[in-house]
């Protein structure tokens, strides 16, 4: 990911761009309008819905934060700016879109969607630069405690996202939820950086 609060800039406007053509299409849906390629997840959702993807993504957050400091491994964070932390809310947006709005199997067995949730939660995972990085055209394995965990992490969560898109409170399996989940998740990782001391500055 680059540094350049430019280039993070333009990432948060391609994902606002996205967020707003989900809006349009969830919009539509409201009214009964039919939208040939909607974006997935464009639908509506129940309150208690989003308060059970916001409540577990909070106990999720919390044993994230005990562990490390059981582990001693809480003062190895990586250093973010104010605006990568903006960036990171619009990011759970995409994803969400990505990976529990395309990589998600509807039309088989339980079998093959709990498969395919499992194979895009690791996928989910791999991405997240914990165990690797890539530094001037260098990629590196990290293969630290602090790597493994955080990975860990980022895999229950991706699985906790999957499950509120298809829970029995969530029937029309909306992406709201998960976008909720997500965004707590996320927020309440950058509040705990400022606490820790590793929000460096604006940009």
């Amino acid at each position: 990911m680059s540094e350049s609060p430019l280039v993070i800039l333009l990432l948060c406007g391609g994902g606002l761009y996205v967020a707003k053509m989900w809006w349009e299409d969830y919009q539509a849906h409201q009214r009964g309008e039919t939208i040939m390629g909607a974006l997935p997840g464009a639908t509506p959702t129940s309150r208690p819905a989003v308060i059970i993807a916001i409540m577990g993504s909070l106990i999720l957050l919390a044993a994230e934060t005990l562990g490390e400091i059981k582990l001693g491994i809480d003062q190895e964070q990586s250093e973010i700016t104010v605006l990568f932390g903006l960036y990171t809310l619009v990011a759970a947006f995409i994803e969400e879109v990505i990976f529990r709005g395309y990589l998600v199997i509807n039309d088989r067995s339980k079998f093959a969607r709990r498969a395919a949730v499992l194979a895009a939660s690791v996928l989910f995972a791999a991405v997240h630069p914990f165990l690797w990085e890539w530094d001037d055209g260098v990629w590196t394995w990290t293969f630290t405690a602090k790597g493994w965990f955080s990975t860990g992490a980022i895999f229950l969560g991706s699985l906790w996202f999957y499950f509120v898109r298809f829970m029995p409170t969530n029937p029309q399996h909306s992406l709201l939820p998960c976008f909720a989940a997500h965004a707590t998740k996320n927020l309440g990782v950058f509040l705990i950086k400022g606490v820790q001391g590793f929000v460096t500055g604006l940009w």
